[in-house]
């Protein structure tokens, strides 16, 4: 076990876990917030992807200890009330089905947009193809990513 100290949206957290723990369980498990899901365990479809130090990373496969005196943000850091442009987008245009994957389409998403705030359709589809949803909302993906990159220029988050 050792003792490690967590920045998960801009709160810090003292636990202690085995280092090699995924970041997934320590997020879901020792700082109880449960937006971000299991989907894989493989780093393959995206659904487990928060922000450290604003890049987008698979927690299911990322050991806890690569997390400490890192920033780390997670859906439930977006906003209070759903005011982030990007999570503004997704509700316009209704892009969640079963919405098991959203949370890490949508922290995808905004670490894109921060980068690339003027994206082609092509370019949205390249950043957003290692997050897999089942439902097959890619097309309300694409136009809700462009949305929010609209919707930030108007008013930057």
């Amino acid at each position: 076990m050792a003792a490690i100290t967590l920045t998960v949206n801009n709160k810090q957290y003292k636990i202690d876990v085995d280092p090699q723990m995924p970041l997934l369980w320590a997020i879901r498990d020792f700082v109880g917030l449960k937006g971000t899901k299991f989907g894989c365990g493989m780093a393959q479809c995206g659904a487990c992807t928060v922000l450290m130090d604003g890049n987008p990373v698979r927690s299911c496969s990322t050991p806890v200890t690569a997390a400490a005196n890192k920033k780390i943000s997670t859906i439930e850091g977006l906003s209070d009330n759903l005011e982030h442009p990007v999570q503004q987008a997704w509700i316009e245009f209704q892009v969640p089905q079963c919405g098991y994957c959203q949370s890490g389409q949508i922290m995808t998403a905004v670490a894109f947009l921060k980068k690339n705030p003027n994206p082609t359709e092509e370019q949205i589809d390249a950043a957003m193809q290692g997050n897999l949803c089942r439902c097959g909302t890619y097309p309300r993906i694409r136009k809700a990513v462009k949305r929010a990159a609209e919707l930030m220029k108007a008013k930057p988050f």
